[in-house]
Order: C-alpha cells, then sequence, then structure tokens
C-alpha cells in the first residue's frame, strides 16, 4: 500500500453530494457511538454474570440479567471469516464498493461483525479498534496488529476518519501559545499546508519570525471578532479548507463580583461570537465539500477549557463563555454532521502559559496539546481530553455532574 499524495481535482467534474452511511441506531447501540467519539474500546458487560455483549442489547445473552454496563474490554482478536461487497442499495456504500467486512472472534469472548483495514486477512492477529463513520456512528474495524508506515492511507480507515495526512489546515489564532507545535505537529502528521490567522496584523510580536522558515506555512489576517476580517479570509481560502482548528480564546482570571465587564465582554466575543462568524463563514463551504473524495473538508475543531463540563469560580467569565462555546459547539457538531464533517471539542486543562502562571501544577504544556489535537485528528475523535486536569474532572462529569459543580465551588477541584 503506497501513501501518495491525491490528484489536485479537476475544476471541470462536479463536486458530490454529501452521502452518509446508515444512521439507525437502537437507544443500547449509542453507547458504541460515545465511545468510538472519546477513542475507547468499550462493550457492554453483565454486572450479574460477567459476560460481555456484542451487538449492543438491553438484556443478557447469557443470564437475560437487564443490569448492562459499558466498560473497556481488551481490544485483541482474530479474522475468522472475510467478505467483499461488490453491490449495495444504499447510496453511500455505492460510491464506496467494493467494500471489505469479516468476522473477528474478540479476545473477550464475543464475535463481532466489522470493516476490515486492507492490510488484514483472513486468520490475521488484529487489533480492534471503535471508529466513528461519516455519519458519526460507531462502528467497529479491525486493524492490523502491528502498525505499518501506510496504514492511514487504507481508503476504509480515511473515509471514516479525519487524518490530517494531504489536507490543507487552517489554525484561526497564530498568537495563541499552542499554534507553532500544532502547526509543527499538523506538519509531521503530513498536512499538505498549514495557514494561521494573524490578528492585529500592525502589532510586532515575539513568535512570529518562527513561522517564517516554515514550508507550506503562511499567514493571513484574520480577526475572529471583526466579522468583515473574517468573511474576507473565507472568501479567498473558505474552499480550500479540510480541516479549521479554532484557536482563537481570550483567558483571564477573575471571578463574578470583582470580574472587568469589559474584559468579559472581550472572552465573548472572542471565544463565543467569534465561533459563530467562524461556522457561519467557513462552515458552507466545508459541508459542501464533505464529499469531495481524498480532497474532502474533514475536521472541525474547538480548544475550550475542561471547566466548561462545570465552572472556576477563579475563571469564571472565561469559563463561562466556554461553556458558552461548547453549546455553540454542540450544535455545529449536529448541523455539519449532516455533511459529514466531524466537530471535535478538545478540553484542556490550565495551559502552561502566563495567564496561568499562578495556578499550581499539573499544567499543559502546548506541545501536549498539539499532539492530542493530531492524535484525535488521526483517530477521527469528537472528545479529547488533554491533561491530568482534565481527563480526571471529565471523569468526574461523567459520574455525577451536580456533585462535581458542588465540590468545584468547594475548592475541592
Amino acid at each position: 500500500m503506497t501513501d501518495t499524495p491525491p490528484k489536485r481535482k479537476d475544476p471541470r467534474q462536479r463536486t458530490p453530494v454529501p452521502l452518509l452511511p446508515p444512521v439507525q441506531r437502537s437507544r443500547a447501540a449509542l453507547g458504541l457511538t460515545l465511545a468510538a467519539a472519546e477513542g475507547r474500546f468499550a462493550l457492554q458487560g453483565c454486572a450479574e454474570c460477567g459476560a460481555v455483549q456484542y451487538p449492543p442489547r438491553d438484556a443478557c445473552r447469557a443470564c437475560l440479567s437487564t443490569d448492562l454496563t459499558w466498560r473497556e474490554v481488551p481490544n485483541g482478536g482474530r479474522v475468522v471469516a472475510q467478505t467483499r461487497i461488490h453491490a449495495s442499495p444504499d447510496p453511500y456504500f455505492r460510491e464506496h464498493l467494493p467494500w471489505r467486512i469479516g468476522t473477528v472472534a474478540l479476545d473477550a469472548g464475543v464475535p463481532v461483525i466489522a470493516h476490515l483495514h486492507a492490510a488484514v486477512s483472513r486468520g490475521d492477529r488484529v487489533r480492534m479498534a471503535l471508529r466513528l463513520d461519516r455519519a458519526g456512528q460507531g462502528v467497529l474495524i479491525a486493524l492490523p496488529d502491528i502498525e505499518g508506515s501506510a496504514m492511514t492511507s487504507d481508503p476504509t480507515l480515511r473515509a471514516m476518519g479525519t487524518d490530517p495526512r494531504h489536507r490543507r489546515v487552517l489554525i484561526t489564532d497564530a498568537r495563541a501559545p499552542e499554534s507553532l507545535a500544532l502547526t509543527k505537529a499538523l506538519l509531521a502528521a503530513g498536512a499538505a499546508e498549514v495557514r494561521l490567522g494573524e490578528p492585529e496584523t500592525w502589532k510586532a510580536w515575539d513568535g512570529r519570525a518562527a513561522f517564517d522558515g516554515l514550508a507550506a506555512v503562511s499567514l493571513h489576517p484574520l480577526d475572529v471578532t471583526d466579522t468583515g476580517s473574517v468573511r474576507d479570509l473565507a472568501a479567498g481560502l473558505g474552499g480550500k479548507v479540510d480541516i479549521l482548528i479554532n484557536t482563537a480564546r481570550h483567558e483571564r482570571p477573575g471571578g463574578v463580583m470583582t470580574g472587568d465587564l469589559t474584559r468579559a465582554r472581550d472572552e465573548i466575543e472572542v471565544g463565543y461570537m467569534g465561533l459563530m462568524r467562524l461556522a457561519q463563514a467557513f462552515g458552507p463551504a466545508m459541508a459542501a465539500r464533505a464529499a469531495d473524495g481524498v480532497n474532502s473538508a474533514a475536521a472541525w475543531v474547538n480548544i475550550l477549557p475542561v471547566q466548561a463540563l462545570a465552572h472556576d469560580p477563579g475563571f469564571a467569565s472565561t469559563v463561562a463563555a466556554g461553556a458558552a462555546a461548547r453549546a455553540l459547539a454542540l450544535s455545529l457538531r449536529a448541523e455539519l454532521r449532516g455533511a459529514g464533517v466531524r466537530v471535535m471539542n478538545a478540553y484542556t486543562g490550565p495551559l502552561d502559559d502566563d495567564w496561568h502562571q499562578p495556578l499550581p501544577p499539573p499544567k499543559v504544556a502546548p506541545k501536549a496539546l498539539a499532539q492530542a489535537i493530531v492524535a484525535g485528528l488521526c483517530d477521527g475523535l469528537e472528545e479529547v481530553h488533554v491533561g491530568d486536569i482534565a481527563r480526571d474532572l471529565a471523569d468526574r462529569w461523567r459520574r455525577d455532574p451536580r456533585l462535581l459543580a458542588r465540590e468545584m465551588e468547594g475548592g475541592l477541584s
């Protein structure tokens, strides 16, 4: 399997209408989607007899108990049968034929029906992964037990994912502390081009020179608080953005009663209104190009404070703006899902930057945030939690959001 760059699209050819795989799922089966969105391999397990379940169901296959919970299980297995589909009544699969599927006997004790990577054959040991398909639904795929250099070139895997290899990326704020590391990580992952928005181009800043020597990297004027600026850039680049990563944000410490109203307004203008301006300017073009073959638009990434899931009295307006942006991002996810464009929210703990300097460790290094985002894109995730604090708060939020809120109020974070 080779990893050659895709051919430039002939502008005389039509842009295919985005088609999606079947979206019908039972409520129980949505657990696969939740696990896939976070990159976990989880199946149902019976709380009474311990039997692992597949396909998802409402009662245990062994003892008929209804006490089934989702838990992570070993992802190893062996392919025991395979087939290649050459005809399908479904419009999506008709455009992607032939399509390989097979039966895999999991080490966890159940057989599953899964999509097969091109390098996998009957009898092979495989590692199973839960991935989101183009419709945003969780599906199983069998991957080679040992990852090869060209594994991500597999058309089945690329059709499901948002891998930045050979894709063109827009980072909205070059001044964000993670933007340089993010640019380098994207180029290392094989991105074709990285463009960065530069607010206040008239103002000199120390980090700008670091971008000048990077190949396939360019800076463009972009102020997310200015509707005209966003529209101007979208007019020139809107049809050339495959992945948009929104790094623009305005974070300042302060409570509610002692907070500065002007500063709070700036946080809303950048974090919430800025996201809406970007979505209105770039979203339609990305949705229209979501089925454009290997050159298709693939993903939208938002960087949010993990406290947007709860709150932090020490950064009251910053977290409020983050919570508002999260709500907007979930709506954007629902709108772009119909075209097959993935929306990833990367929740991060305090960054190791000037504005979080008074906070004690652990903090998130900009390079770690960049690597987590690129890894999430390669795996096609929707939810990424970066750093120990983010992972801990997210886990507590899943268990009991109200209890977490009380703990945050009492300074038990």
